[in-house]
C-alpha cells in the first residue's frame, strides 16, 4: 500500500516526500464534489537543471474502497493535449468504480494542464479554425506565446511521462495500470515504453499511433464519419422518410453558408442571456465536428441540418455556442501547442491539401496548425516517442467505429508490435468508450486480470447508439 502522508501543508520539494490531506475533486462548476487526497507535487520545469523554475502539479488520489487495496493504482490520462486529467476523472468516474473497488486511483494534472500550472492564453477561435491570414495567425500565436507564465518547450509527453513516474515513485507505488483517452493514449504508450518494469496494464481509449502525426487526417476521418452518419440516416426508414436527402441538404447548408453568414440571437448556455451571434461556415464545420464525437449528439444531426435547410439555423447555432463554451475551458491552449508543435507538425509530409478541400472542414485547420507552429519553439522530444510501443504487457484498445478522429484503423496501427494485445471496436460508438454500456465491466475485469481470460465481450453487441431524433420531443422508437 502507498505511503500517503498527513500533514498540516501539502507542498513539498523536488525529490522529497509528498505530502497528501483531504479535499475534493470536481468535474466542473455546479457538479457534485468526490473525496480525495491531495497535494501538490513539485518538479523542476526542465528536469536535467535543478536551478530551473519550481512548478506546482496539482495532484489527487481516489483512495480504493477496500481496506486493503492492490499496491498498483489505476491512472486515468486526459485526452487534448490540454485536458486536465483530475478534471477528467470526475466526470467519467463511473466508469471507472469497479477498479476503484480494490485499486486506489492516482491522478496528475499534467504540467501544464488544470491546476498545474496552466499554460493558457487568449486565443481566438479563428486562429484554430484557420479564418485568418497567415500574418494574423502569427501575430496572435506570438501574443500567445508572450502571455504564457513558462518555457512551453517543456510541456512535452516526453517530460510528462518523468513526471507521472517520479510521482509513483514518490507515493511509494511499485507499479500502475495506465489507462489514456484520446491524446492520453499516446502518453500511456509512451510510459509504457519508457518504464515497463513500473507498468502492469495498459488501455488506450480512442487510440492515436505514435507513428502518426495527427493534424491533416482530422479533417478526411471527420468527412469520413459524417459519410456514415448519412448513410446510417438513409439505411433507416423513418430518418429517411423524415429527412430526405440529407446530405444534399447538408450541402446546400454548408453552401448557403459560405456565401453568407447567419446573424442569430441565442441564449447563452450557462449565463442564459439572450446574446448576438454570427454563425457561418466554419462554425458549421466546428459543430458538425463536435457533434459527431458522441453518439448521443450523432442523433440529433439530420434533424438540426434538416432545420437549417428549412431556414432555422437557431439549433445548430446553439449547438455551436454551448461546444464552443466546453471546448474553451477544456483545453489549454498553450500546453496544446507546445505538444502538436513538437510531437506532431514537424512530421507533416506529402500532405494531400486536393483531399482536404473535399471536406466539410477543409484544409483551413491544418494550415493554421502549421502557420501556428512556424513560430512556436519546438520542445523535448524523446528520439523513440514516435516509434510503435513493442512491449508484451497486456493492452487492451478500444475505438468507435463511428469516431471522426481516431478511428479503428488507428487502433490497429498501433498495436503492429504489441504482444499481447486485444483491440475492441464498439458499433456506431464514437470517441471514447469507457463509460459506455458493459464497458466498465469489461476494463474492470481486465485491470483485476491483467488479461483476456474472463473478459466476455458478447455485452458489447448491446452498447447502445441513440436513435435519430425526428422532431424535437426526442428520439424514434
Amino acid at each position: 500500500m502507498a505511503l500517503l502522508c498527513v500533514a498540516a501543508t501539502s507542498h513539498s520539494a523536488p525529490g522529497d516526500p509528498l505530502e497528501l490531506t483531504d479535499c475534493r475533486i470536481y468535474a466542473g462548476p455546479g457538479y457534485p464534489g468526490l473525496k480525495a487526497r491531495c497535494g501538490t507535487f513539485e518538479r523542476y520545469l526542465d528536469p536535467d537543471d535543478p536551478q530551473s523554475t519550481v512548478l506546482e502539479l496539482n495532484v489527487a488520489v481516489v483512495p480504493a474502497l477496500s481496506l486493503e487495496p492492490e499496491p498498483d493504482p489505476f491512472v486515468p490520462i486526459a485526452g487534448g493535449p490540454g485536458g486536465a486529467s483530475v478534471n477528467f476523472y470526475a466526470s467519467y468516474a463511473r466508469a471507472f468504480e469497479r477498479i476503484r473497488r480494490n485499486r486506489d486511483i492516482l491522478l496528475i494534472d499534467a504540467r501544464g494542464t488544470g491546476e498545474s500550472e496552466l499554460m493558457n492564453c487568449e486565443f481566438d477561435d479563428d486562429v484554430i479554425e484557420g479564418t485568418l491570414s497567415r500574418e494574423e495567425t502569427v501575430k496572435y500565436t506570438q501574443e500567445c506565446l508572450d502571455q504564457l507564465p513558462h518555457d512551453p518547450r517543456f510541456f512535452t509527453t516526453s517530460v510528462a511521462v518523468r513526471d507521472l513516474d517520479a510521482l509513483r515513485e514518490a507515493l511509494g507505488y511499485p507499479a500502475i495500470n495506465v489507462y489514456g483517452s484520446s491524446y492520453g493514449t499516446r502518453v500511456a504508450q509512451h510510459y509504457a515504453r519508457r518504464y515497463p518494469d513500473k507498468t502492469r496494464t495498459i488501455i488506450l481509449d480512442g487510440v492515436v499511433p505514435p507513428q502518426l502525426p495527427l493534424g491533416p487526417d482530422i479533417a478526411v476521418e471527420a468527412q469520413a464519419a459524417l459519410d456514415n452518419i448519412f448513410a446510417r440516416c438513409e439505411e433507416d426508414a423513418a430518418c429517411n422518410e423524415t429527412f430526405p436527402d440529407i446530405s444534399d441538404r447538408f450541402a446546400d447548408v454548408e453552401a448557403q453558408l459560405v456565401e453568407e453568414s447567419q446573424e442569430l440571437t441565442i441564449s447563452h448556455p450557462i449565463t442564459g442571456r439572450m446574446e448576438e451571434y454570427s454563425f457561418g461556415d466554419d462554425e458549421l464545420a466546428g459543430t458538425i465536428r463536435l457533434m459527431s464525437y458522441s453518439p448521443d449528439t450523432v442523433s440529433l444531426m439530420p434533424l438540426m441540418i434538416h432545420a437549417a435547410s428549412e431556414g432555422n439555423f437557431t439549433p445548430l447555432a446553439s449547438m455551436f455556442v454551448s461546444v464552443s463554451e466546453s471546448m474553451s475551458d477544456a483545453l489549454a491552449i498553450g500546453m496544446h501547442n507546445a505538444v502538436v508543435c513538437t510531437e506532431d507538425v514537424p512530421f507533416f509530409e506529402n500532405i494531400d491539401f486536393d483531399a482536404l478541400k473535399l471536406t466539410y472542414i477543409g484544409p483551413m485547420m491544418t494550415e493554421a496548425l502549421i502557420d501556428i507552429c512556424s513560430v512556436w519553439p519546438k520542445g523535448v522530444l524523446d528520439d523513440d516517442l514516435r516509434v510503435p510501443l513493442a512491449t508484451d504487457l497486456p493492452v487492451l484498445l478500444l475505438s468507435g467505429s463511428a469516431d471522426p478522429v481516431t478511428p479503428p484503423a488507428f487502433g490497429d496501427l498501433a498495436a503492429v508490435a504489441l504482444e499481447n494485445a486485444r483491440h475492441l471496436t464498439g458499433l456506431n460508438q464514437g470517441h471514447g468508450l469507457a463509460g459506455q454500456g458493459c464497458m466498465p465491466d469489461i476494463i474492470g475485469q481486465f485491470v483485476e486480470d491483467a488479461s483476456f481470460d474472463e473478459i466476455d465481450t458478447e455485452c458489447m453487441e448491446q452498447l447502445f447508439a441513440m436513435p435519430f431524433f425526428l422532431d424535437f420531443t426526442g428520439p424514434s422508437p
